[in-house]
């Protein structure tokens, strides 16, 4: 089955747009599990087991695992294995290099750790681009407009009239199709997530910024006008509870997201 249509079905199955970020901190690690790599696995698995019902997609973010060399990796392959085969799976590693730079970072990502689709940051242009695109059945997810507030430090910078995060999507638009394509676009940026949904009505969206970066669940639901889309929730979610029952609380927060992020 292709990226694509795994989506979808991820969608409908779970009846949610929410996307779970697995931004795994040894520092905010809940009482009674070890600040250690064994630690953070087992914290994993417990996230995952009290949300795979509540949720479409799981977000890993690779930072936090790449700090700690082959063992950071070995964590990443483990934690794909105990999320269900069902759900979408997105690298969230933040790739972009020369042409085959790029080729051996889709070849891990896609080959090796087998994920449905990556973020990718598009500044570098389409020969940086084109390697993770290569790969027909998978996703890629390029940077367009982020929920951080130093997007504003170039993606707004202004070119020949539009912004730069629009130059990025009308050129990038061009380079595969939307079943291989989608963006990130932050939840902070509601009104021009609007208006980029005019521009790309099919391209699937990954959505983070709700939570903790405060992004407004209603603004992103109205803005995105039914797109296809994950929106991601991670510190909110897997830091809901400090103690012994932050399964519970975890769970809870998972519900209450589920509920408002419903798919159609």
């Amino acid at each position: 089955m292709d990226s694509y249509s795994k989506l979808e079905n991820s969608l409908i199955e779970s009846g949610t747009m929410l996307c779970v970020g697995l931004d795994t901190d040894l520092a905010k690690l809940p009482k009674g599990i070890a600040s250690n790599l064994t630690g953070m696995l087992e914290f994993n698995r417990i996230i995952i087991n009290a949300t795979q019902d509540l949720t479409a997609a799981y977000k890993i973010n690779y930072a936090f695992y790449e700090q700690y060399g082959h063992e950071g990796f070995r964590i990443i392959e483990q934690t794909m294995n105990l999320i269900p085969q069902s759900k979408f799976i997105i690298a969230d590693a933040k790739r972009g290099d020369i042409g085959n730079t790029s080729r051996s970072y889709a070849k891990a990502c896609f080959e090796a750790l087998n994920s449905d689709a990556i973020t990718v940051n598009p500044y570098m242009g389409s020969d940086s681009v084109k390697p993770f695109l290569e790969y027909s059945d998978k996703m890629v997810f390029l940077l367009a407009l982020t929920s951080n507030p130093g997007s504003s430090d170039f993606q707004r910078l202004k070119v020949d009239n539009d912004y730069l995060y629009q130059h990025v999507i009308e050129v990038s638009s061009k380079w595969a199709d939307y079943k291989n394509l989608g963006y990130v676009i932050g939840a902070t940026h509601p009104d021009e997530l609007r208006t980029i949904r005019k521009t790309i009505p099919s391209n699937p969206l990954l959505i983070p910024g709700v939570g903790t970066q405060g992004g407004d669940i209603d603004g992103v639901l109205s803005a995105n006008n039914g797109g296809v889309a994950l929106i991601n929730v991670s510190r909110d979610i897997i830091f809901a509870g400090a103690d012994s029952d932050f399964a519970n609380q975890v769970r809870i927060k998972a519900e209450f997201y589920k509920s408002k992020l419903k798919w159609q």
